[in-house]
This record gives structure tokens, sequence and C-alpha cells, in this order.
């Protein structure tokens, strides 16, 4: 609704059409390309919770493998010249049931590619500062109502980057990718959540500690104490940009990639965690479970 309306003023000459599907619906979706076969497809839609999504795997499977699934062979299907899919480096040696969904998509990505005449591009974001769910806008709330400011660890750290440069470095990826590759943006030096934390309580005019408490709450199901941004046996490609770097690997046998992601389809339904990670640790051997790095 926002999306639709902001789009609207900015652009009041581009015609607009906002259109709801489900991406889980493969028959809807292939309709929408069939009907106006767009060019470029940027693919943001995803569940991103990671502890929600560890009591709910079975969506995260659904969701983020199932729905980029349909609509990156839509794309391929009706000639789409580019597809960006939207990651996480939360995908990178995973050890949770969200970043390990994220995981297996870019998997599927880079394979589709291999065979498509669409390029197919896959962008890993760190936390997106001021975006729904992120970590600004709650504790912003926390001190509003007078704290406690909840933070997980006073270890937990995080990568960010601002709406702008995230936006930006999507457009980039659609127009840098050859296909195949993995993008990542230069975020400089990860922020650990506890000064982030400090610096919103000063910023809002209290002092930390005193007028408002940090209470740490410990880590979450499938939580890492820190991110990382490429896996081992990935290749660091150059860019025309300073500021963003291509990675790309080998992609997963075909057959044993796509036979697993049947399997996790056929279980997921029944939102069995220790089945669903049993497949998981098969395709994704550096999957590491809910053991947070550092602990």
């Amino acid at each position: 609704f926002y999306i639709e309306r902001e789009l609207i003023k900015t652009f009041p000459d581009v015609p607009i059409q906002a259109i709801v599907r489900n991406i889980t619906d493969k028959e809807r979706i292939s309709q929408v390309f069939q009907q106006y076969k767009p060019q470029v497809v940027i693919h943001a839609a995803a569940h991103k919770h990671v502890p929600l999504m560890e009591s709910n795997p079975g969506e995260a499977i659904k969701n983020n493998i199932m729905g980029t699934m349909n609509i990156s062979n839509a794309a391929d299907e009706y000639g789409a010249s580019d597809f960006v899919m939207i990651s996480t480096d939360k995908a990178v040696n995973p050890t949770s049931i969200m970043g390990s969904s994220k995981r297996v998509a870019e998997m599927y990505i880079q394979d589709l590619n291999t065979t498509s005449e669409t390029h197919f591009v896959t962008v890993r974001f760190g936390n997106v500062l001021g975006s729904s769910g992120s970590v600004v806008p709650i504790f912003k709330k926390q001190i509003a109502a007078g704290g406690p400011v909840t933070v997980t660890h006073p270890d937990m750290q995080r990568y960010f980057m601002t709406i702008p440069e995230a936006s930006k470095l999507v457009l980039q990826a659609a127009t840098l990718g050859k296909g195949g590759e993995i993008f990542v943006l230069d975020m400089g030096e990860p922020v650990k959540i506890v000064h982030l934390a400090r610096e919103l309580i000063t910023l809002s005019g209290f002092r930390p500690d005193e007028d408002i408490e940090i209470v740490f709450s410990g880590t979450r199901p499938g939580e890492k104490l820190f991110e990382e941004l490429s896996i081992e046996g990935e290749d660091m490609i150059p860019t025309t940009h300073p500021k963003i770097a291509a990675w790309q690997n080998i992609p997963k046998d075909r057959q044993t990639l796509r036979a697993g992601i049947a399997k996790l389809f056929e279980i997921s339904p029944t939102q069995n965690h220790d089945e669903i990670v049993k497949i998981i640790k098969c395709l994704i051997p550096e999957y590491i479970g809910d053991k947070p790095n550092g602990s």
C-alpha cells in the first residue's frame, strides 16, 4: 500500500500496477508473468525473522525456497532479462532455518543461471537500518516507553547498511551481473548491538544504565553472535564498483540439489524441525545448527 502510494507520487507519469499475489501459488505467479512479461525482476519476498522460523520451519521452506523457485522459474519461462534475488548474510555458514532456506534459494538461483537466458544474480544484505522488524525501530519504541532496552548478548554484532545503500546495491547488481554472482556491499566494520543501543539512548536525551536500563536477554534459537560475508570455496570476482564485491562458487550438482529440495517440500508440511535439519545438513555441509559462533 505505502510502496504503491510512494511510487505514484514520485513517478506520476509512469504507469504503475500493484498486484497482490502469494509467491507460493505457482499458477497465479505464472499468470502474472505471462500477462506482463517483466524484463527485470527483483525478488525481495521472504520470511526473515530467525527465531520465528525456528518454530515454523516448514513455512520458511515453503516461502523462501518454493516461493523463490516459482518466481525464478517464471522469470526464466517468460524471458526476463535480469533477476535479482535478495538474500542475507545469515545464509553464510547458517545456524538457523531461515539462513539455511535462503542459502538453498541462492544455490537454486545459481543452478538455474547455468541453463537460462536470464541473468540470475543474488545480493546478500546485512541488517538494513530502519527496515521493518529491524533493531533500531524496536529500540526506539523501548526508549520511548522508558525502557528497558533489550539486547540479546553483550558480544552480539551485526553489519549494517542504510535503505539507500541497500536499494543502490540491488540496482547495481542488476547492471553489473553477468549471471551466477553473489554480490555483497562493503559495509565497513560490524557494530556491536549494545553500542548501538547506548548511542540511541544518548541521542534520545537519556543516560544509558541510569535513565534507561539495558537488559541482556540471551541469544535466541538460530541466532549468531556475529555474521560472515562469504562461504569457504567462494571466489571473489572484481567489479567496476569499489564498494561492491562479487562472489562465485561452483553450483551444487543439480540432481543432488533438486532431490534435496524435493525432500524438504515433502517434509515441510509436518513442521518437523529435526527432520528438516537432517535434509538441510545434506544440502549445506557448512550448516552448524543452533550453535551461535563464539559459544
